[in-house]
């Protein structure tokens, strides 16, 4: 529990507490000094006496509370709250390094308040971990137990100097620290520590990689590493010093403990994930789709064709993959197979399993021996985060067998898959390989001077070649760098969903151009939010002709109105 005595009656008058005193009398700014001398005693005389703390919310006219100065020969490009009215991100550019910076502000600390946060930082823990009347991790107990310290300690903080130091504790014992603005930020999607002392680098949607003012020494960064292993519910040591996990919030993280495998450091890289899924009505306004693409995928997904999305590192396979896997029926069982989450289906029937590494007891649950133990679930649907051993031969039995399976790679083209699918360590037999009917080819590139992602090209997977003895593809899309469009071929699996139900080419191209429609309805309309998008897609599955109506009418309203 908290001790009686004031927290900074001493503490407060020690060197450390008053560099900033000392140093204006070396500066031999006595006038300065004399007035920060003054502040001082006034707060240890405020400690003596003891305090009501009257907490009320943060005003406008209080924030913000951190302050933030350009750097000499750099120019400021943007700003922009990632946690108001605490922490806000400058972004400046370096004129002689020809360079953007990132800079993280945070609220500003006098020596007073540095001082007192590292003793609230001691005394707060017991309270919150032997309260058992509300939830330890919640804010509302952490502003309590701060408010009853600083009442204990006697004093009468500003509401800004009692938020500044609220801001600390719940961005480090709530959050993830010094990285919590950064975690905070929609726009970053990789953070990268290389080692100790070097300033982080992240992956930002305007400015692409660019590095930040926010940095570990070496304590710092081991110690934040162990923790974030903790977090995720694993362990991490200098015996076992490379860990992949997933944090709570749902980025996932790839860990190095010390300096036995990282010569720098320790060093992490956090791949962030947006809060909600992309639907295939984002990824076709990103332009990462079409709107021809995604209704040709809708139908082969319907009628259980499989695929596998490859691409290099960031190039969106897994985003498209759940997107995609939207246009599951309603009612179809679905089990997905991960190393570590990533996929958020909003699905009723979705068994979801992750593989297991044991440290001591227990033994280690892989990928294979999920994929083994799915099939006994009888699932429709298998979306495995993707294929890179063993497993792989137990997917296409799968395909062989009538499930219809999701998967990813990394590769770069159709070519590229088969050979990696054929030889070592995979290893799944030729024959088995023509069951996959649909590879997506997926790219991060440049155009017009912005990092995009695009789907290269949309393959599909024939049959053996009796005289080459060669596996035959054949490209139903295929995207155009020059003019960013895509162009559409023959397609054989669409000829083979005819066959199959019966249709004549006008059904084929009835089907098509519905779900064209329907999905342009729903991107003029804005439905983007997943939960939205997946009941709407569930109502054209359970009454097509309705939903049909029902747009084309709106349509036809919106026609007038704009007219």
């Amino acid at each position: 529990m908290p001790q009686d005595t004031p927290p900074n009656a001493t503490a407060a008058m020690r060197p450390s507490a008053n560099r900033g005193v000392f140093r204006l009398l070396r500066d031999g700014d006595f006038q300065l000094a004399a007035e920060e001398t003054r502040r001082i005693l006034r707060r240890t005389a405020e400690m003596l006496r003891g305090s009501k703390l009257d907490v009320r919310p943060l005003s406008p006219e209080e924030t913000p509370l951190g302050t933030f100065d350009v750097p000499d020969g750099h120019e400021e490009v943007e700003r922009y709250w990632v946690d108001a009215p605490f922490a806000y991100v400058v972004v400046t550019y370096d004129v002689d390094a020809t360079a953007h910076r990132y800079h993280v502000v945070e609220p500003d600390l006098d020596a007073f308040e540095a001082a007192l946060l590292e003793r609230v930082r001691t005394d707060i823990r017991d309270p919150l971990l032997y309260r058992d009347d509300k939830d330890p991790t919640s804010e509302q107990t952490l502003v309590e137990e701060l408010e009853s310290l600083i009442e204990q300690y006697g004093l009468d903080l500003h509401m800004e100097s009692f938020y500044t130091l609220l801001y600390y504790l719940r961005r480090d014992f709530h959050g993830y620290g010094r990285l919590e603005p950064l975690m905070n930020d929609p726009h970053i999607e990789d953070i990268s520590c290389d080692g100790y002392d070097i300033p982080l680098f992240i992956y930002h949607s305007t400015y692409t990689d660019i590095s930040t003012n926010v940095s570990f020494g070496q304590e710092q960064l081991d110690n934040f590493v162990i923790r974030l292993a903790q977090r995720s519910g694993r362990h991490i040591s200098v015996g076992d010093p490379v860990l992949g996990t997933t944090l709570p919030n749902g980025a996932r993280a790839e860990l190095a403990l010390g300096e036995e495998v990282t010569p720098r450091g320790s060093a992490f890289t956090i791949r962030m994930y947006a809060d909600e899924p992309f639907t295939p009505i984002d990824l076709i306004d990103y332009g990462t789709f079409s709107v021809e693409q995604m209704a040709y995928l809708w139908l082969c997904i319907e009628h259980n064709k499989s695929l596998i999305f490859a691409g290099g590192t960031a190039s969106g396979k897994t985003t498209s993959m759940n997107a995609v896997s939207m246009f599951i029926p309603p009612r179809a069982k679905v089990l997905t197979i991960e190393d570590t989450r990533e996929l958020a289906l909003y699905h009723d029937n979705w068994l979801s399993s992750v593989t297991r590494e044991r440290i001591h007891d227990g033994t280690n649950i892989s990928m294979y021996d999920l994929l083994r133990s799915a099939l006994r679930h009888r699932p429709e649907y298998i979306i495995v985060g993707e294929v890179r051993g063993d497993e792989a031969v137990t997917l296409f039995q799968a395909m062989n067998t009538g499930h219809t399976t999701f998967s990813t790679m990394h590769a770069d083209s159709i070519e590229t898959v088969i050979n990696r699918l054929e030889n070592e360590p995979i290893n799944v037999p030729r024959a088995m390989v023509q069951s996959l009917d649909l590879l997506c080819i997926q790219t991060l590139t440049r155009f017009d001077g912005e990092r995009v992602r695009r789907s290269q090209t949309i393959g599909e997977i024939g049959n053996i070649d009796q005289r080459t003895g060669e596996l035959d593809y054949s490209a139903s899309f295929s995207w155009d760098a020059k003019s960013d469009a895509f162009s559409q071929s023959d397609s054989n699996v669409l000829e083979e969903i005819q066959r199959e139900n019966g249709w004549s080419r006008t059904d084929l191209r009835r089907e098509l151009r519905r779900r064209e429609q329907f999905l342009r309805y729903l991107q003029d309309n804005g439905v983007s939010d997943y939960r939205r998008f997946t009941a709407l897609i569930n109502e054209y599955y359970s009454n097509p002709e309705e939903v049909l109506e029902r747009v084309e009418s709106e349509t036809i309203a919106a026609d007038v109105d704009g007219a």
